[in-house]
């Protein structure tokens, strides 16, 4: 017991005796005297009842029996959160499922964690227990300890950590999306640290088994953005478990998880929460950003009041002074997170995009004295660095998406460039997926973007590993490949960093996730970390230009490209790639062809030698691609490029139709009968527009924004300034687009309705005068202009091959129809070809958002085959599209990932064809040779860049 808290001793007889000699005992006095002296005694004391006792008395201190208890719980309030001193000597994990075989991985190349170079090694990992046992080098007599052990021969491939998404709503956002999966953001306040993203952990959510697949291993779950303090978020481990529940998912829960009282002799735990700030929980409640800084204050004063009557509590129990002192310390159930956030107990993940926000949340904690783990979404951080780095407590880390900006005007300055930037000011960068905003599957892609565009290969390997384990406070357990760390380590097929790298097997807690998966069989190039490019002159102007630099290309006539190794010529309306001969002299770095380019056309290809003499006719700019190649121009479809600049914003939209089978269409506007054409709508010039062709894709097919009869697409030049430039409008009217299915959320028309009235309009042989919608029906009816169907349940599909036929049965005449989404073509591909109908697939990898979607194929590792593959192993006309407007300019990558997929049945050719001549067939268009000059690689490489566009239409060569 403190020594504060010691019992005076009564002094005993014994210790303080008289230790003289001792006299002869005196004679025992008469009986007569010792009465005398009681009633004298009884006298006396009766005297003393009517004097104050205070004058005379002594009381000692007064100890409760709860003291010890309360000494206890005051002490543990100031102790730091982190694993018990035990945790470095465990044998066995806490998540450890009794009866998994140990597992001797032989024979990989092991990236262990970390963001400092800490080395690749060749060897084996042996995993027991859940735990990593040795990495490196494994003894014999190690693994001969076990009697059954799992052997994995890794055959040079590599192993890294499991990949931790540290922003992620899966399982309280679920998939497929229905009513009551929802569960991201609660509207009962502003302010409430006290709800739980885990009361609402679904444990039936579609995504995690597609997770998995993708290598991700945790996931830190966190409540929705609309308000300003969300709650609190809980790490789980993605796996499933025998018991089935959510709870058993969590990794290192805090003790508080039951309750408020805990074992105070047991070091605590880190808790999360959420807050957000700027744009989201001001439209939510309907307020501005004052009242959101307002909201913060007043919570956290709330919380302060609570912390300092709790200090004031334990002062006064720890000196000892327990008059008046209740029995417990005060609390309170609602602030008590938040109270832990100021005792520096809580990883704050606070959802903030702009300067402006980042300085309200940067004075908030110097105000209140608390750390932030990280700032997520952050699209303004990379221009304000060093704002950042003055949060009270050190710099957090900056979670963000790679390419995933310009939804909304908090995030019109995201730059491509934001991880480089970010970690050349000395902050460290996670990528996140914020899923299923986009898919968690694929969260390592966006650490090959952000290696792509500048991010150093360790710091890009360490953002989705070590990083947000280490921000997350879980880099005693995970992110790295070590001796007792957590077995939860993923083996890719190919380097993590490589176009479409992807899981040959994933362990979590020591345990195989994958029963049979797929390989693909990849070039030996992939096992090398990519050569990306040098972006150092646009990462400058990022910064420069505030986050908006400019982005219109020099335009010429007249160019020579040299060392160009690949020219992608056109045969029989197919592209087909071809080596260009070089002068055998050369380097072998140089030996490639020449390509002169004159008012945008390609005049020849071939050796130095035979286009020599042109390019030296007349004053040209000259530019060495150093090995690269000339490819066609891309074509993108399924995002509102040239419709709309910032996607949530109405005054930078061409805007929703209305849709008749929903809304009443103003009469003034045709009625019912308006057919709307996206054309009349466009917008040249935008960001998203401008980087998408910047990057090789030169023209979109755009339709109208509408429900479930949107009109009619547009194609046209992204280059362009404005439609009137010759060339800017490649074909007024493309095709005719409609939606079956069901659109949201919300109860709309039955499908049945739905193809009711397509059925009517399609065979109505009335010509409307009022309006345009049964005229141009009647021209897809007749094959005057293609019919796209936004569908992707096989049964609606179904039903619409039964409507072609009798349509054509009635014309006599070709329906020339295709469907866009197809996310379950797969299962009619037979059909689909024998009708020679189209499929534009979006997204390119799919994801089952929806009811409608659910049987999806999800390729490798699940499956052998992918959509692309079943789809064109039955000859159908198969074409790409994407949702986000961000993602267009990544075409070239995803019809390169779309033939290393295909496992060799999916050539170059046809993958290019995927964003080209397909989409051309599909539309009726002709892009009419646009070619794209890429610099040190092939299209599909993630080593070259984009830096020319050769327009023979526009009579011009843009130059980037």
């Amino acid at each position: 017991m403190d020594s504060k808290l010691a019992l005076p001793t009564t002094r005993s007889d014994d210790a303080h005796r008289d230790r003289t000699p001792r006299s002869p005992p005196p004679q025992r006095p008469p009986l007569s005297l010792l009465c005398i002296g009681c009633v004298s005694l009884i006298t006396l004391a009766g005297f003393f009842n009517y004097l104050p006792t205070a004058r005379f008395s002594y009381t000692y201190p007064s100890i409760p029996p709860h003291a010890d208890r309360v000494l206890r719980e005051c002490k543990a309030l100031k102790e730091t959160p982190g694993p018990p001193a035990e945790f470095f000597t465990r044998t066995q994990s806490d998540r450890f499922v009794p009866g998994t075989k140990p597992v001797w991985i032989r024979n990989a190349t092991i990236w262990g964690g970390g963001s400092h170079g800490l080395g690749t090694l060749h060897g084996d990992v042996f995993i027991a227990g859940g735990i990593i046992k040795a990495v490196g080098h494994v003894p014999r007599e190690m693994v001969d300890d076990y009697k059954y052990v799992d052997e994995v021969n890794a055959q040079n491939l590599w192993i890294t950590p499991g990949i931790f998404d540290m922003h992620s709503h899966i399982g309280v956002d679920s998939i497929p999306n229905l009513r009551g999966a929802a569960d991201t953001n609660s509207p009962k306040g502003i302010a409430q640290p006290w709800i739980r993203s885990l009361d609402a952990l679904n444990t039936h959510d579609d995504s995690y088994k597609l997770s998995v697949a993708g290598g991700v291993t945790t996931s830190l779950i966190l409540p929705g953005s609309a308000g300003a303090i969300g709650g609190q978020a809980f790490a789980i481990k993605l796996r499933d478990t025998a018991e089935g529940s959510a709870s058993s998912k969590l990794l290192e829960p805090p003790y508080t998880l039951g309750g408020s009282h805990v074992d105070p002799s047991v070091r605590p735990r880190w808790r999360h929460m959420k807050h957000a700030c700027g744009e989201n929980p001001s439209r939510f409640y309907q307020g501005t950003r004052m009242d959101t800084a307002w909201a913060f204050r007043h919570a956290y004063n709330e919380a302060r009041k609570i912390k300092e009557e709790q200090d004031a509590y334990c002062e006064k129990a720890e000196a000892g002074k327990w008059e008046g002192l209740a029995s417990k310390i005060p609390e309170n159930l609602q602030w008590e997170a938040l109270v832990d956030v100021l005792r520096g107990r809580v990883k704050v993940n606070v959802h903030c995009y702009e300067g402006i926000d980042f300085d309200d949340i940067v004075r908030l904690s110097n105000e209140f004295q608390f750390p932030v783990a990280a700032y997520h979404h952050a699209h303004d951080a990379y221009l304000v660095p060093e704002l950042l780095k003055k949060t009270w407590g050190g710099p957090p880390a900056v979670a963000i998406f790679s390419l995933h900006s310009r939804y909304k005007r908090e995030a019109y300055r995201g730059s491509e460039y934001a991880p480089y930037i970010l970690a050349k000011n000395g902050l460290r960068v996670i990528m996140k997926s914020d899923h299923p905003v986009t898919d968690s599957r694929y969260l390592p892609y966006q650490a090959a973007q952000a290696h792509y565009y500048g991010l150093p290969t360790e710091l890009a390997l360490a953002s989705v590993t070590t990083t947000p384990a280490e921000a997350a406070g879980f880099g005693h357990r995970l992110g790295y490949v070590r001796k007792g760390y957590d077995a939860d380590l993923v083996l890719w097929d190919s380097h993590p960093l490589a176009l479409g790298a992807t899981p040959a097997q994933v362990w979590i807690d020591g345990i195989a996730q994958l029963s049979a998966p797929f390989v693909s069989q990849k070039p030996r190039t992939f096992q090398d970390v990519p050569n990306t490019p040098n972006f150092e002159k646009e990462a400058a102007e990022a910064v420069k230009y505030d986050g908006l630099p400019p982005l219109k290309p020099k335009e010429v006539r007249d160019v020579v490209f040299t060392n160009v190794r690949t020219l992608w010529g056109k045969e029989g309306g197919s592209h087909v790639a071809v080596p260009l001969a070089g002068d055998a002299n050369a380097n072998a770095k140089s030996q490639a062809g020449t390509v002169v380019v004159k008012n945008g056309k390609i005049e020849c290809a071939g050796s130095s030698q035979d286009c020599l003499a042109m390019a030296q006719a007349g004053d040209m700019d000259v530019i060495d691609l150093q090995g690269g190649s000339v490819a066609p121009g891309l074509i993108s479809f399924g995002t509102p490029l040239g419709l709309a600049e910032i996607t949530s914003e109405y005054s930078t939209n061409d805007g929703p139709v209305a849709d008749p089978l929903e809304d009443k269409v103003p009469s003034i506007a045709g009625g019912d009968d308006a057919v709307i054409q996206a054309c009349d709508g466009l917008q040249f010039g935008g960001r998203d527009t401008l980087l998408t062709f910047r990057a090789g894709v030169t023209a979109a097919v755009t339709p109208p924004t509408g429900g479930h009869i949107s009109g009619l697409s547009t194609a046209f030049y992204l280059g362009a300034e404005h439609k009137l430039q010759a060339g800017a409008v490649i074909k007024d009217i493309a095709a005719l687009h409609v939606a079956v299915g069901h659109l949201g959320l919300k109860e709309g028309p039955s499908i049945s309705t739905q193809i009711a009235t397509l059925r009517r309009l399609l065979l109505s042989e009335r010509k409307s005068e009022s309006g345009e919608s049964e005229n141009w029906f009647k021209e897809a009816a007749h094959g005057n202009i293609p019919l796209i169907v936004k569908v992707d349940k096989a049964d609606h599909m179904a039903t619409l091959l039964v409507l072609k036929k009798q349509v054509e049965g009635k014309t006599g005449k070709t329906l020339r129809l295709s469907f866009a989404g197809g996310l379950e073509a797969h299962l009619l591909a037979k059909e689909i070809g024998e009708a020679g109908v189209g499929v534009i697939l979006n997204p390119v990898r799919s994801f089952p958002t929806t009811f409608d979607q659910l049987r999806i194929i999800p390729g490798p590792p699940l499956s052998e085959d992918t959509p692309i593959s079943a789809l064109l192993k039955h000859n159908v006309t198969v074409g790409l599209g994407v949702e986000d407007k961000s993602e267009a300019p990544g075409a070239r990558f995803d019809i390169g990932w779309a033939a290393l997929d295909g496992n060799g049945k999916i050539s170059k050719e046809q993958a290019i064809a995927l964003a080209t001549t397909n989409l051309e067939k599909i539309f009726g268009i002709d892009t009419q040779g646009d070619f794209v000059a890429y610099h040190g690689g092939d299209v599909f490489d993630m080593e070259s860049k984009a830096v020319a566009v050769m327009s023979a239409r526009r009579e011009q060569v843009a130059l980037f």
